[in-house]
């Protein structure tokens, strides 16, 4: 397998939790299981809230060796330290980013849709994430990506240097179908409830990275 830009495996993605303290607890045991990466996602608090737990976990990520990213405020990544930060359709776009904060590692949400996926790969994404992959219960009004369009998204990025960008499968992922989207072309998979909520994280964590381990074309 060809190196990436971004971490092969397991990409945690943090639930709505406020208890800052549960959820270093749960990103160390996850940590534990083999996550590579993790993405900060609070949606509904204030950006001083979102701050202060960026800076906690990117302070526990260093620690760790885990590569942190902030879901679409990458004003907050910068400001907590983090490696990157993600984009979706309604954030700042990436190339507005990169100027501003060129050092970031940055991923882009493409949903379905594969054009997308090339027009931002030819503005330097380091990661191009679809989804959802199979039914989701934080974003149940997703489209549905198939699993073709990692096995095409894969190919794109082959076209686009060394190391070559990543591509990312989020939505609805498990331990139980990990190995689908490895097999398909995904170089990591984006988790949030099959991770978090399981009631082993750590053996959550190490099922959905195995598929990962072994090399792929």
């Amino acid at each position: 397998m060809s190196p990436t830009r971004f971490p092969v495996g397991l990409y945690g993605v943090t639930p709505e939790w406020d208890d800052t303290a549960r959820l270093l607890q749960a990103v160390r045991q996850a940590a534990d299981g083999g996550m590579r990466a993790l993405q900060l996602r609070r949606k509904h608090v204030t950006p001083a809230v979102r701050l202060a737990q960026a800076r906690e976990l990117a302070a526990l990520c260093r620690e760790l060796g885990v590569v942190f990213l902030v879901n679409d405020d990458w004003q907050t990544a910068l400001q907590a330290g983090a490696d990157g930060a993600h984009l979706g359709r309604d954030d700042a776009t990436l190339a507005e980013v990169r100027a501003a904060a060129p050092g970031l590692i940055l991923g882009v949400s493409c949903y379905a849709d594969l054009d997308r996926a090339r027009g931002l790969l030819d503005q330097g994404a380091d990661y191009v994430a679809f989804g959802a992959m199979f039914p989701s219960t934080t974003k149940p009004e997703a489209v549905h990506a198939p699993l073709t369009l990692l096995t095409e998204a894969a190919a794109l990025t082959r076209a686009h240097g060394q190391p070559r960008p990543a591509v990312v499968a989020i939505g609805g992922i498990t331990p139980a179908n990990a190995g689908q989207l490895a097999h398909a072309g995904a170089d990591s998979i984006a988790v949030i409830t099959g991770l978090f909520e399981a009631p082993d994280i750590r053996a959550a964590a190490r099922a959905c990275a195995a598929p990962f381990t072994s090399s792929r074309g």
